[in-house]
């Protein structure tokens, strides 16, 4: 297990859709695990594998207090309703947005064992999912930014 360093922009891997995991083998299992260790170390609350500069379909969610979650080749099934939230990037360090995101979201995935999972988020899981969901697909929270006054540079970093 490894703490790896984390992609920013420009870097092009950031802005690639990435590929299906076709088989769970040791390589994804190691993949998860330094995920989970540079999640930790940074520390942010997500973390996809593009971050880390490779562009599979694989993303770690760790809310505080709860239990982490695995997502292997995960996709949004649903999305209902709408809100405003104020949201960083491990990937896009010194700034932060503020953007629409859902208020629960619907997901399908597989498991670190392979078995296919749903899951339910609402509030902040539902924004943790869409934030990762997105990096996999090659999009930023800055993408979603309707005007330039929504975005900020911090004078302190998260």
């Amino acid at each position: 297990m490894a703490v790896l360093k984390i992609r920013t922009l420009p870097d092009p891997v950031l802005r690639r859709k990435a590929k299906k995991v076709t088989k769970i083998d040791g390589s994804i299992q190691k993949l998860i695990d330094d995920m989970i260790d540079t999640m930790h170390a940074a520390p942010g609350v997500g973390l996809a594998a593009p971050q880390i500069g490779v562009s599979l379909r694989v993303a770690v969610i760790e809310l505080p207090g709860e239990e982490l979650i695995t997502l292997i080749n995960p996709a949004i099934i649903k999305k209902q309703g709408e809100r405003i939230v104020a949201e960083a990037c491990l990937s896009v360090p010194g700034y932060q947005g503020e953007i629409k995101r859902a208020v629960t979201v619907k997901v399908k995935a597989q498991d670190r064992q392979g078995r296919e999972i749903r899951l339910k988020g609402e509030e902040l899981l539902a924004h943790a999912l869409e934030h990762e969901l997105d990096h996999l697909n090659g999009i930023l929270y800055i993408d979603h930014i309707e005007s330039p006054d929504k975005l900020w540079k911090l004078t302190q970093q998260l």
